[in-house]
């Protein structure tokens, strides 16, 4: 049983050789990787329909009449299990964050531990929370936008290949721009920014936020709203996270402080 510290003892952190954080990094990659990997296989013979799943948002709004294509020869056969594999990378992901984060654990201090798990877990639910919200909200707006302004004598008919490589482009982007509470209460904990630096700051994330809908996303206001809205709102919900978790005490101090009180 480890004896209590004392309050003027510094905490002991394992130390260990680089081939053993080597050895150590490879197990935990073999492990994300053989869960990948698992629930590919679990989805190959269901390849089919989790096409038609994720697809079924674009397809609902097509022209009557209209059908997707495929323009490539393997398209068909390929691009139903690409699309099998990156939806075993997404759920898969709780595993994959796991791992990381067995890895790392060994380093940080049990006050960081006991904030870095709670912070993994909501990471990993908002990551969810974003590729639901683009299934959900985003992808029915958008599709039946660009339906409606498809130009008379052109009928909007996608290539398949051509829908994977757009739907994980939104994916990743609404998953990671989800992500933003997060970033904004490890900023204030790590003490680099105050809350009171990132309250000012509320005009350029605005600004910034409608910038990422831009690059992110495809241009047409719709999608690019969809985006810059939530993320905004999610900085805000940051703001207040980071004011009820983060204490003074826990908070580095603030750099701009430090050098007026140095002053």
């Amino acid at each position: 049983m480890t004896p209590p510290e004392t309050p003027g003892e510094e905490e002991q952190l394992a130390e260990g050789t680089l081939l053993s954080h080597l050895v150590e990094l490879r197990t935990r990659l073999i492990r994300a990787a053989a869960a990948i990997l698992v629930i590919f296989i679990a989805l190959v013979p269901f390849a089919e329909r989790v096409f038609t799943l994720i697809a079924t948002p674009l397809m609902e709004r097509l022209p009557e009449g209209a059908t997707m294509i495929a323009t490539q020869v393997a398209s068909p056969f390929l691009t139903p299990f690409k699309m099998c594999l990156f939806v075993a990378v997404f759920l898969a992901m709780p595993v994959v964050l796991y791992q990381a984060w067995q890895f790392v654990a060994p380093g940080l201090y049990r006050k960081e531990k006991r904030f870095a798990f709670p912070l993994l877990f909501a990471s990993i639910v908002l990551f969810y929370t974003g590729v639901s919200f683009a299934y959900f909200v985003v992808f029915p707006l958008m599709f039946s936008f660009f339906a409606a302004v498809s130009p008379e004598g052109v009928t909007m008919m996608t290539d398949i290949a051509a829908y994977l490589d757009f739907i994980l482009t939104i994916f990743f982007a609404f998953g990671i721009a989800f992500e933003v509470p997060i970033v904004t209460v490890m900023l204030v904990w790590s003490g680099l920014v105050s809350t009171q630096t990132l309250k000012k700051a509320r005009p350029f994330v605005f600004l910034g936020a409608f910038v990422a809908g831009m690059l992110l996303t495809p241009p047409d206001a719709i999608s690019q709203t969809l985006l810059a809205v939530p993320v905004y709102l999610l900085y805000e919900s940051g703001l207040i996270l980071a004011r009820f978790l983060v204490t003074p005490g826990e908070a580095a101090e603030d750099p701009e402080k430090a050098g007026e009180s140095a002053g």
